[in-house]
């Protein structure tokens, strides 16, 4: 294949995306019992910058008889070449026909990407349903954070992985090579893995509990990772600080799908940050988590980084803060010029319903803190369209940004401040307390957005916002069945791909699939009744549906809960792993 390759890749705008040979690439050639290979459903930018792959990729290579390689979504240039002169989609590393594999798997990332599993499997020339493949093409299953539901999708896939891959990938694998030692057929390695935690098998529709890792201490982390051939989205190294999140934000799908909260040492992420720093060659090192101020050791864990990282001449990176987490001392270590804030709504009645525990009086605070220390940019980012918003809300995301002008003309040290506004239309996610909401329409997020236009035209401040049809799509699927699978085909094959890549989407193609394949897409927008079966209920993600019912009814009442670092609020992740109280 190679030798097609070489001149297909003259003709292809970044070809460093296919070429593979990284450095610290693993050894491909070391004997092996199974060979996987892990597919990304977008392009090689967006899969190399994604860590849940990175880990799981890494961790197979170290696995004893195991060598796995990758695929990532070519962009269209290239999957037109493919087809032109006949070739499947191939493995990054040696070229493979991805059919050749003892196993595939998909990494599923968001909602927007469903149409891309379809482009893939039609690249690699199998059928798209696991129902309509025989015993020659090899067992393809999916993992990702859209495994809270994977209804849509299901019907692609022989197995889907719920919950965290270092336990059930790792698992999954071993198993396989078991069954292929025994020469079982797929049918029977598919019953032997539905008994495991964390695998779902859709011709099974077995119920499955989600997979958790125990001890993030002891769990596998990657310390000698590739580094791209280009530039990609997320360009540096980064260590996981934690797992799961104790605010209990009700909007927030992955701040319940992430529990039970589980830490890494401040001794055992200092080793990985040097050795991923020595390793690399990287000048910048992200500390990552779902909300990093609640790391119970970040004074520490920044002061001893930081030390490291000057004499290697490397930035430390910090995410996106909760405004009551916001420590001026460590952001005085950093020494960022530059500094996000997500108060997510702009009033406090708003900000109780939706349990985002910060006050008035923190905001203040943390902002003029932060301004103190020199920022010269705040981004805020906030969420349109909640569950009880009404315009006085809209009207406090502004009040929130001439605050900021306000506290920069008595604080700041910078003699410019530039603020970015950005919101992102609510969406109600399976397993938050919002799950059973209605979806606005089309007509309310676009007279929302206009309301956001005309309020922000301030000097110095620029307003982004995300598109309203797109939302409706992901809204769709966030909440959908199987019976979505076929227009998730109809759409791809009517030109959908690539749809979260703005350029690309096509509102009214989606709209066509929907009507020609038949599905009620209608249904998935209106919200559920509290004693309704939801779609994905057959999975135990963990967080109990009595208490995500509670969290509803507390949030129309507009009381909080508070963080539980503290105190158990019973919210029923702990049957699965012990929480860092």
């Amino acid at each position: 294949m190679w030798d097609k390759l070489k001149d297909i890749l003259q003709q292809v705008q970044k070809p460093a995306r296919y070429v593979g040979g990284e450095f610290n690439l693993p050894d491909m050639d070391k004997p092996c019992k199974e060979r996987v290979c892990l597919c990304f459903s977008d392009k090689y930018e967006v899969g190399m910058s994604n860590i849940g792959t990175r880990i799981l990729y890494h961790m197979l290579n170290d696995t004893d008889g195991v060598v796995c390689e990758r695929a990532y979504a070519p962009d269209l240039d290239m999957a037109e070449l493919l087809k032109k002169h006949g070739l499947p989609l191939f493995s990054i590393e040696t070229k493979r026909d991805i059919k050749t594999f003892d196993l595939v798997g998909f990494s599923v990332q968001f909602e927007l990407q469903f149409t891309n599993i379809a482009y893939m499997l039609d690249l690699m020339g199998v059928p798209y349903f696991a129902n309509d493949r025989g015993e020659d093409i090899p067992p393809i299953v999916a993992g990702g954070p859209c495994v809270v539901n994977p209804m849509p999708f299901a019907d692609f896939f022989d197995a889907v992985l719920i919950g965290e891959g270092e336990k059930n990938l790792a698992e999954l694998v071993a198993l396989h090579i078991q069954c292929r030692d025994k020469k079982m057929s797929k049918s029977e390695f598919l019953a032997a893995a539905s008994r495991l935690d964390g695998v779902y098998v859709p011709s099974l529709n077995n119920p499955t509990k989600r997979a958790v890792v125990k001890d993030l201490d002891k769990a596998y982390y990657p310390t000698k990772i590739l580094v791209p051939n280009c530039d990609i989205v997320h360009d540096r190294s980064s260590i996981e600080l934690f797992r799961g999140c104790a605010n209990g934000c009700r909007f927030c799908q992955a701040g319940f799908y992430y529990r039970p909260i589980r830490e890494r040492s401040a001794d055992t992420l200092t080793r990985q940050a040097c050795e991923l720093m020595d390793n690399t060659g990287y000048d910048e090192l992200g500390l990552l988590s779902l909300s990093t101020g609640d790391y119970s050791q970040l004074k520490e864990l920044v002061d001893r980084i930081k030390t490291e990282a000057d004499a290697r001449k490397v930035k430390l990176a910090l995410p996106s803060l909760r405004l009551d987490s916001f420590e001026a001392e460590i952001y005085e270590e950093m020494q960022g010029a530059s500094l996000t804030f997500a108060p997510e709504a702009g009033t406090q009645r708003l900000r109780d319903v939706i349990n985002k525990n910060i006050s008035d009086e923190d905001v203040v605070s943390s902002l003029t803190a932060a301004l103190k220390y020199g920022v010269k940019n705040v981004k805020l980012y906030f969420i349109m369209g909640l569950p009880t918003e009404t315009e006085d809300d809209l009207k406090g995301i502004v009040d929130i940004v001439k605050l900021v002008k306000d506290l920069h003309r008595q604080f700041g040290t910078s003699k410019l401040l530039n603020i970015t506004v950005s919101t992102s239309i609510f969406i109600p996610k399976p397993l938050t307390p919002f799950q059973w909401e209605r979806q606005i329409s089309i007509e309310e997020m676009r007279n929302k957005q206009e309301f956001m236009r005309d309020n922000l035209r301030m000097k110095n401040v620029k307003y982004s916002w995300h598109g309203a049809q797109s939302s409706l799509i992901e809204a769709i699927f966030a909440r959908g069945d199987r019976s979505l699978a076929k227009s998730i085909v109809k759409a791809y094959e009517l030109g959908c791909v690539f749809d979260s890549w703005s350029e690309n989407f096509d509102f009214d193609k989606w709209m066509r699939a929907f009507e020609e394949s038949g599905a009620d897409y209608r249904k998935f927008l209106e919200g559920f009744s509290e004693d309704e079966e939801l779609p994905w209920d057959i999975i135990d993600n963990g967080v109990s549906k009595k208490y995500l019912l509670a969290e509803r009814h507390k949030a129309y009442r507009g009381e909080t809960t508070p963080n539980c670092l503290n105190k158990c609020n019973g919210c029923g992740a702990n049957r699965l792993e012990r929480c860092r109280i």
